[in-house]
């Protein structure tokens, strides 16, 4: 076991604006009381971003030539991920994108079949885990997290380390590394991290606001046939939204954070990118940890990061929501349910955090494949 800290801001939430009353209400050391529903949305009071290649520049630091390299980058980092998952089999041992070297680096097991990942395109590196083992210990993990103690935070999986990393609050590591010692789980393979403790962030367009029950604000996350996909604290089912017009038909939270809101009003594939304009969906191939992605939400508007990690189990005061991703990228409450996009591909909707968009902070979304997969609708896709 080996111990990381990393700084982190305060108040990790739940993101959906909501009265105290409602189950997506924001929670943390200072929840937040919400007022009556703004129709005109608050994203009128920030600054707007923009295009795409604008907020990657603002919120990445690149230049309009870096920010279409990178997406071409990505885009081909993306296929290469697809195609090395399959043919490495059980030596796969994860993928990362590397944004300095503009590569996709991959882990594998086996040293006999390191040029068959360079062959692929991708820079191959040898790993002692597999990820189907990370993912083991992970989901061992998720089996004691009901009995770990209450500064533990979740995990996930780091596929730059080749580990699982155990999150807990700072100042009490103490706690996790017991919890881990008497866990059973293989001990060099789990590194813990100190953070903050998390809360949820509560025509169809993903980011666009909607309202449960004529109380809470939350924002679309991707238009599908016959409605739309949004974040599961934000409505359960049998609850009415307005603007747009539906009925949550599902709704999975906790251990998952999406929802299904059956609409009857039309549906685009796009997504606001609150600088007038909107960005297309073309589809929802899984981008690599260290891809590039941005978010849009009714508060907040259009800001970009980075993808972190994935399969980050995330301990809500409501809660603990498995198989999120974590990213780099800020949000606030209201922006819950919103989309997650990389280039034109849809990734997911925003689940909780902490931070703000004026100092940054950690959000976490729920991939939004699963979420189809599991309502069996399909994506509008342009």
């Amino acid at each position: 076991m080996k111990l990381r800290l990393a700084g982190r801001l305060a108040g990790t939430m739940l993101l959906a604006t909501a009265t105290a009353a409602l189950t997506a209400a924001p929670v943390g050391a200072a929840p937040e009381q919400a007022s009556p529903p703004d129709r005109t949305s608050a994203v009128d009071q920030q600054a707007r971003a923009g295009t795409l290649l604008e907020a990657m520049q603002r919120d990445l630091g690149l230049t309009l030539a870096q920010s279409r390299q990178r997406l071409r980058q990505e885009s081909i980092a993306e296929q290469v991920q697809r195609t090395v998952r399959g043919s490495l089999g059980a030596a796969y041992g994860g993928s990362y994108y590397d944004s300095t070297a503009g590569e996709l680096v991959v882990g594998v097991t086996d040293r006999a079949k390191l040029d068959e990942a360079r062959s692929a395109g991708a820079r191959a590196e040898l790993v002692e885990h597999s990820s189907a083992e990370l993912d083991g210990i992970a989901g061992r993990l998720a089996g004691l997290l009901p009995e770990a103690p209450p500064s533990v935070t979740g995990y996930y999986v780091d596929p730059a380390d080749n580990s699982v990393v155990l999150t807990t609050d700072r100042g009490d590591t103490g706690a996790a590394e017991n919890f881990l010692r008497t866990s059973g789980v293989e001990a060099n393979a789990v590194q813990v991290e100190t953070e903050r403790s998390p809360r949820l962030y509560n025509d169809i367009v993903g980011g666009n606001p909607y309202y449960v029950n004529d109380r809470a604000r939350c924002s679309v996350g991707f238009a599908v046939q016959g409605g739309f996909i949004s974040a599961g604290h934000c409505a359960k089912e049998g609850d009415s939204t307005s603007s747009p017009r539906g009925t949550a038909v599902g709704s999975s939270f906790p251990e998952n954070d999406y929802s299904y809101i059956a609409s009857t009003e039309r549906g685009r594939p796009a997504v606001n990118d609150y600088g007038g304009g909107t960005v297309s969906v073309a589809g929802s191939t899984e981008a690599p940890v260290g891809s590039s992605v941005c978010r849009s939400g009714s508060t907040t508007g259009w800001h970009c990061g980075t993808i972190v990690s994935k399969n980050q189990a995330v301990r809500y005061d409501q809660g603990t929501v498995h198989g999120l991703t974590r990213t780099d990228v800020c949000a606030e409450p209201g922006d819950s349910g919103g989309a997650f996009v990389s280039g034109d591909q849809a990734q997911g909707v925003t689940s909780g955090g902490w931070g703000n968009c004026t100092d940054g902070g950690t959000t976490f979304f729920q991939p939004v494949n699963e979420a189809l997969d599991n309502y069996g609708v399909q994506l509008l896709t342009e």
